[in-house]
């Protein structure tokens, strides 16, 4: 018997944009949401899309920047997730940044003011029998212990998991501005979004020195031989691996100059508008697993902070996903029970905006499944399609099999090369984009006239 209504089982990016889809088809949808009656160790609301780790999606330029692409792609789906990012953003220069806490009410007050929307508080154990016969699974990276355990009891795999770090926030009040500076390098934005701190090579060496020899927290067992995803990296990981490796990532003093000085810097500390009010800020690249007492020694070394309040200081959280290529189909179902679909970050994508997309497309498949007339994935040339594409078994050449699967973040190397054309490199990604968006105007059409 065909049930009415389609559960979702996590209320995180992939869960309320997956629901907001199915309404759009005018199909019930059942939310369970675990918070608060099962906490995590890194949520600090119950809200529905709480955003843990930044405030940030990341580049909003579609047509030089793949993640830019994406979220260009989801508007033209009527992305909710975009739509509040839209409504709460708050400057970052060419990034889309947003108030977490407006962006999450955003979404849960839009989500429950529609009459076909219904939210269950709860925890769920076990994947659902047939009882449920279309369900969608985007708990995201901090799925309970029962339900993982019940995940692979179905999956036969072994647990992959991979570490997540967050980053310290300071209140603005308390930087020095006789040192500090708002600048976006090569003043790329519409206005200075960024307050950037000044290091010249002692600093810069006497921070490398604290973040090695610091005190660090403990490995858990559950952390222990778990490997890190680059994309949220540790700072102390990152200067553990050679002392100018901060000066080539997150600390690069490229297109900077120091207004106090006028000189050249030789690192550079950014902070990036954390709240719509203006009065937090996060430590770009700065997520870290070194204890609270011995970041606020580090940190406070830096030239800016010496008088910092701390709003939030870092941590790290376990990210735990699905081998995917071997588990799912193109249409994001559970080979193994089809009326199961998986979507978000335990899908084996890695990001707020890959999360939500693959949300996005999983409840466009569940609802089109529903109604009797299933699609087909969008194609790969899409930032979608290349994502699917991806994680359900097509992994480019030399970056990993089914056997050393890991998530990925959305890039222009996992879409398939222009073709018949010779362009400069400069070129090539927004001929990349121009093509996607083009190619997912059609499939667009295509599901709309069948």
């Amino acid at each position: 018997m065909i049930t009415k209504e389609i559960h979702i089982i996590g209320g995180g990016m992939a869960g309320t944009e997956a629901a907001w889809q199915i309404l759009q088809q005018n199909i019930p949808v059942i939310l369970h949401e675990m918070r608060p009656v099962r906490k995590t160790d890194v949520h600090q609301t119950d809200g529905l899309a709480e955003m843990v780790c930044s405030n940030s999606f990341r580049s909003d330029d579609y047509e030089n920047n793949a993640v830019g692409l994406l979220h260009e792609e989801m508007r033209r789906c009527n992305s909710l997730i975009m739509e509040a990012a839209h409504e709460n953003s708050v400057p970052a220069g060419s990034a889309l940044a947003v108030d977490r806490i407006a962006f999450s009410q955003y979404i849960q007050n839009k989500l429950e003011a529609h009459p076909l929307f219904t939210m269950i508080r709860e925890e769920i154990t076990h994947i659902p029998e047939k009882d449920w016969n279309n369900v969608i699974i985007a708990t995201g990276p901090l799925t309970s212990d029962a339900l993982a355990r019940s995940i692979l009891n179905h999956t036969g795999e072994d647990e992959l998991a991979f570490f997540d770090a967050i980053a310290p926030i300071v209140y603005k009040d308390s930087i020095d501005f006789s040192k500090a500076w708002y600048q976006s390098r090569y003043d790329k934005g519409d206005t200075a979004d960024y307050i950037n701190l000044p290091l010249n090579e002692a600093q810069y060496n006497i921070l490398i020195d604290d973040l090695i020899d610091t005190e660090k927290y403990d490995y858990k067992d559950w952390e222990k031989n778990t490997p890190y995803f680059d994309g949220c990296m540790p700072i102390e990981v990152m200067a553990e691996r050679g002392h100018e490796t901060l000066r080539y990532g997150p600390m690069k003093p490229v297109g900077l100059t120091n207004p106090h000085t006028n000189e050249d810097c030789y690192a550079i500390v950014q902070l990036r508008q954390d709240n719509k009010l203006d009065t937090l800020y996060n430590m770009v690249g700065f997520q870290t697993k070194m204890k609270y007492a011995a970041q606020v020694e580090a940190f406070k070394k830096i030239p800016g902070l010496e008088n910092a309040r701390f709003a939030r200081l870092g941590g790290l959280h376990r990210n735990t996903f699905i081998n995917s290529p071997n588990l799912l189909d193109s249409n994001l179902r559970f080979k193994a029970m089809p009326h199961v679909r998986f979507a978000g970050q335990i899908s084996g994508v890695e990001g707020y905006v890959e999360s939500a997309a693959m949300g996005l497309m999983a409840g466009r498949f569940a609802a089109a499944e529903h109604k009797g007339s299933p699609i087909s994935a969008p194609p790969m040339t899409t930032a979608f399609g290349a994502l699917i594409h991806y994680i359900t078994g097509g992994q480019i050449p030399g970056v990993g099999d089914r056997k050393t699967f890991q998530p990925m973040n959305i890039n222009f190397g996992i879409m398939p090369p222009l073709e018949g054309k010779k362009l400069k490199r400069k070129d090539r990604k927004p001929e990349k984009s121009m093509r996607a968006l083009k190619d997912l105007t059609e499939w667009l059409l295509a599901i709309k006239n069948d």
